[in-house]
């Protein structure tokens, strides 16, 4: 009803149509594979949270059962990241670190710059810990970060002569940024709404890019990051389907029970 009534008055023009001068970009999800500590803390953290989160669903709201399923299934997420985040202690190894060092030192070789973005502060302070270790240079950029700094940072990075990294959390990094050194965006952990991870790879695809862009999704198989995939996908077809005037008569796309069952699947 909304959408046709404002249909003769909303003009809806993709970044494509508008900025066709822009070079091509990429899109590609690798998918790793957990390593069987991370199996095995991973199965044991699913039978901690299913009962968490049913119980929440059958005695509290559904606004409030939500947020409990949201907090419980944030464990699964920092699994699949590393172990260190949930067990501070833990010297185990995360494919994912181990797999974007190897990337951005190849990268880095071939004169090439980065954005690396994550949700988790947590997961950049690890990752910063092997850049140092790598000696790849790099900027980070978070909310902590002053409004006076990020200015700096940008500039330090956008006019800097040799290639390198700049890491940055998702909501802080995620918009008004121009970061068009880069041709290459890495995210290491999914979100829920597309839309959030479109704006933060629009930072190096925008008007000043010359280069071809490559978009990277750092993924592990078999997990729940691998089914947020999956619902991500079923979600954006019905945002899609309202915004070109579809109808739906489902139940919208905020996140259900039967969606967290799918994830704990």
């Amino acid at each position: 009803m909304l959408t046709r009534r404002t249909k003769p008055f909303v003009l809806r023009r993709t970044k494509e149509q508008i900025l066709k001068e822009l070079p091509p970009k990429t899109e590609t999800d690798v998918y790793l594979d957990l390593t069987e500590r991370q199996k095995s803390l991973y199965q044991h953290t699913i039978a901690q949270i299913r009962p968490t989160i049913e119980d929440a669903y059958r005695s509290k709201t559904q606004a409030q059962a939500r947020i409990i399923a949201l907090t419980a299934i944030l464990k699964l997420r920092q699994l699949c990241l590393s172990p260190r985040l949930l067990q501070a202690d833990s010297h185990d190894t995360s494919p994912k670190i181990t797999f974007i060092i190897e990337r951005l030192v190849e990268l880095m070789e071939a004169g090439h710059s980065a954005l690396v973005f994550s949700q988790f502060t947590s997961f950049l302070d690890l990752v910063e810990a092997e850049l140092v270790s790598h000696h790849i240079p790099y900027g980070r950029l978070d909310g902590s970060t002053p409004t006076a700094k990020r200015r700096s940072l940008v500039k330090k990075f956008q006019e800097g002569k040799d290639a390198s990294v700049f890491l940055l959390s998702l909501k802080a990094g995620g918009q008004g940024l121009n970061l068009t050194k880069a041709s290459y965006v890495f995210h290491l952990d999914p979100w829920w709404n597309p839309a959030v991870e479109n704006q933060a790879s629009d930072r190096a695809h925008r008007i000043g890019q010359t280069q071809k862009v490559s978009i990277l999704r750092i993924l592990m198989r078999h997990s729940v990051e691998e089914k947020m995939m999956a619902l991500k996908d079923q979600k954006s077809a019905l945002y899609q389907a309202v915004l070109e005037g579809a109808t739906h008569r489902g139940t919208g796309a905020s996140i259900t029970k039967e969606d967290f069952e799918f994830l704990l699947g």
